[in-house]
């Protein structure tokens, strides 16, 4: 019989043992545990990076307790929760938008608790350092039969602090966007799915001539035009040209085949990203 399922994600990377004495913790009190480790490699800081990474990832890993520490806050006021999920999940971390995305993909929530039951944490907790002896030892007495309730007082889930991810607006004839992830490729998350890009387009197919529109008129900064295609995948462009497409988690994904989309047309963190049919010859 296998173990119950953890899993990890932080900024901690790998140079520092962080990650490792997470782990250590959850296996000291559940040795049969079963540990994934999602990213510890995500940006520092990076709430929404981090979001984005477990609304991505979680609805493929099994049901399980999922441990995020991406926490810039830590040893303040904030909130320390669990956030039982429909499917069965329990999400585990900082009250700082960090875990509610994922939740969308998971039966949506069912009930939150604050980690506040001296029994479910380390003896000594640090000012630094939740994600050894906070969150960690509550996703493993969790993975040990602990009911979520016995963690601590429950919290209307109202009361959460909200995703960082952005939405789109959705208008006629362009979807207003924004940028809201990089991946290691270069390729370039923005904000919306294709479904919502269609609401404003209309259907695309491949070979659609598409224009977009870079940059906030509000901050007075320069509007920067790119002309690209919607395409199926990589491959359906020469190398080094830009293409549109939808990326694996139906999000609209900006990229350039066999280079590096970001790079090349400067596309960063929160710039404003239009899209819009190209105009006909």
């Amino acid at each position: 019989m296998t173990g119950p399922l953890i899993s990890l994600l932080s900024d901690f990377g790998a140079r520092d043992p962080s990650a490792a004495i997470m782990r250590g913790v959850v296996l000291g009190i559940a040795p049969d545990a079963r540990i994934v480790d999602i990213s510890h490699e995500v940006r520092k800081f990076a709430i929404r990076d981090g979001a984005l990474l477990l609304w991505c990832a979680l609805p493929y890993l099994p049901v399980g307790f999922h441990v995020a520490v991406v926490d810039p806050g830590v040893g303040t006021e904030r909130l320390p929760v669990a956030i039982v999920c429909g499917r069965g999940d329990v999400l585990i971390g900082p009250d700082n938008g960090l875990l509610v995305a994922a939740t969308e993909k998971l039966g949506g929530i069912a009930a939150v608790h604050v980690l506040q039951a001296e029994a479910y944490r380390l003896p000594v907790i640090s000012t630094s350092f939740h994600g050894r002896d906070i969150f960690a030892p509550a996703a493993a007495h969790l993975a040990m039969g602990v009911a979520p309730a016995a963690l601590g007082r429950a919290l209307d889930s109202a009361a959460l602090v909200a995703s960082p991810i952005r939405e789109p607006v959705i208008e006629p004839g362009r979807l207003v966007s924004s940028v809201v992830y990089v991946d290691t490729f270069g390729n370039v998350k923005l904000a919306g799915l294709r479904a919502d890009l269609e609401a404003a387009l209309g259907v695309v197919a491949p070979g659609d001539r598409l224009t977009l529109r870079v940059g906030s008129t509000q901050s007075g900064s320069p509007v920067r035009t790119i002309e690209t295609t919607w395409q199926a995948t990589f491959g359906d462009v020469a190398p080094g040209e830009t293409l549109v497409y939808e990326d694996s988690y139906r999000r609209i994904c900006v990229a350039a085949s066999q280079a590096d989309a970001a790079a090349r047309h400067g596309l960063a963190d929160d710039l404003r990203v239009i899209v819009e049919r190209a105009n006909p010859d």
